[in-house]
């Protein structure tokens, strides 16, 4: 398996906005995706800084995710919010 996990630090409160907006969508696309297990954007008790915990059967399945946001209204709309995320193979 492979597991992302961190966080989204937003500089403003209109990037919060974004991330807000668009999270729903990308969750349930996410989601659907084959080789998803799991897939969460939480927000924290800051309001600029948003948990994410992302987890993929395989390699393969996980790099397909990564292709499809890059291309997807989810990355424009947040494409310049910080990402502090890591990545890890779980179990193998």
């Amino acid at each position: 398996m492979i597991r992302l996990r961190g966080h989204l630090i937003c500089a403003t409160s209109e990037q919060s906005a974004a991330v807000q907006a668009h999270v729903a969508e990308h969750t349930r696309l996410s989601r659907a995706e084959p080789g998803c297990l799991s897939f969460e954007v939480t927000p924290t008790d800051d309001p600029l800084r948003w948990e994410v915990l992302e987890t993929f059967r395989t390699q393969t399945d996980f790099n397909a995710h990564q292709a499809r946001t890059r291309a997807s209204d989810w990355f424009d709309a947040t494409r310049n919010i910080l990402r502090d995320f890591r990545v890890e193979a779980i179990g193998d």
